[in-house]
Formats: C-alpha cells, structure tokens, sequence
C-alpha cells in the first residue's frame, strides 16, 4: 500500500495503517526529519496514547494504549552496537505480543523479528511525504 500525505490528513493516515498492519511490530525507514516521529506520535494517538517526544537517549519509551495494551516506541539512531540493543533485552520487548514502533531499525537489522511491518517514507518536492507499507 502506497500512500501520500501531507500533516491535514495525518490521522486517516495512521488510521489506514493501523487497520492494514499485519503485525503490532512496525519498522519505520526514512532519512532524518522525514517525519517518523510526527507520524508515530499520531499512531499512538490514534491507539489512545499520546507520545511526548522520541526516545532519543533512553532508546525505548513505554506507552499504555485505550486497550490497555503496552506500546513501545524505539529509536536506535545512537546505537552503535547491535550488543546494545542485546543489553536493554529487546527480545522481551519484541517478542510478547505489543505494539512496537521502531524508528532506524537498520541499526539492529539482525534482532528484528521476520514478521515485522515495514513503513518507508520519502519526502516529496511539494513537502508532502510517500509512505509505502510493506
């Protein structure tokens, strides 16, 4: 599914992805400042949740969604070490049936569970945004 977009209709957006995703694990790829992070935040929102910012430093954040559900929000673009990922135990995070948002996950290509969503995004001259769902 390809979609374009611009920020005015970002909530149909995440609602479409939402009701197409075929796993809770979503695999955001996209260069920096292409919308990621705007386009997570509206997924959470969409799930009953609302995300302050991207994990940045801390790598994970944790989210209750309206389903009581657990979302997980990471960002790997610091990680320079797949180890790390190891050391944070991202097999208990990926691996138990919540919703995972990951933002740069080429940084921990290898830890990714195969059944994972990928989302790419690409930035067009008018500045809306592409998104192909996988």
């Amino acid at each position: 599914m390809e979609i374009t977009y611009s920020l005015n209709n970002l909530p149909a957006v995440a609602k479409q992805i939402i009701e197409h995703t075929k796993s809770k694990t979503i695999l955001f790829y996209a260069t920096m400042g292409t919308g990621k992070t705007t386009l997570i935040k509206e997924l959470a929102s969409q799930l009953g949740c609302n995300i302050s910012s991207s994990p940045t430093f801390a790598l994970v954040n944790e989210y209750e969604t309206a389903q009581n559900q657990i979302l997980y929000h990471f960002d790997f673009y610091r990680i320079e070490d797949e180890n790390e990922a190891y050391d944070m135990g991202i097999e208990e995070y990926l691996y138990n049936n919540q919703w995972a948002f990951i933002e740069w996950p080429e940084n921990v290509e290898n830890l990714l569970p195969l059944d994972a969503q990928v989302i790419t995004i690409k930035t067009n001259s008018d500045n809306t945004r592409t998104l192909c769902l996988k």
